[in-house]
């Protein structure tokens, strides 16, 4: 199930979009023959999100109102529907 969190984590980053540092390093050769940071850039970058993302997510990860209504018990349908009505007549509704 780790693997599922990763790729669930990884699709809702690149679905909100994101910033992340570009980095690039140079590099020189020494008198010894070795190599030797010469230049370093970073650079911040902007990821817009994703539509192809979103749709991905949701239709993998989130059932429709309508799916988890199919789903519920009856207790459960019932107490929806308390909800419902209260929602209806402008009453504040507590779980």
């Amino acid at each position: 199930m780790e693997e599922e969190d990763k790729i669930k984590k990884a699709l809702m980053k690149k679905a909100l979009g994101y910033d992340a540092n570009d980095i690039v390093e140079e590099y020189v050769i020494d008198e010894d023959g070795g190599t030797k940071l010469s230049k370093k850039k970073i650079t911040k970058k902007h990821y817009s999100p994703d539509i192809s993302a979103v749709k991905v997510l949701l239709e993998r990860y989130y059932k429709t109102y309508e799916e988890k209504v199919l789903d519920m018990t009856d207790e459960s349908l019932q107490k929806e529907k308390t909800r419902l009505e209260k929602l209806l007549k402008g009453e504040e509704c507590g779980d």
